[in-house]
């Protein structure tokens, strides 16, 4: 599977889960509480640079 291929299957699997109403529920909690809010907030930083070292990890670095 292509890695254009797989990052629109991901978006389209997250924008599908986004949809659930427990997802919204649990959102709006997340929204309303500034300490869930912050750890929410450090768990997607921290989610999205082990994306970056593992797709790194995975495809190599561009040497051009």
């Amino acid at each position: 599977m292509s890695a254009i291929r797989l990052a629109v299957t991901v978006v389209g699997a997250a924008l599908t889960v986004s949809r659930h109403p427990a997802v919204r529920a649990g959102l709006q909690a997340v929204v309303s509480n500034p300490r869930a809010r912050e750890t929410a907030i450090n768990t997607t930083r921290n989610a999205a640079y082990n994306a970056g070292v593992l797709a790194r990890h995975l495809l190599g670095r561009n040497k051009s």
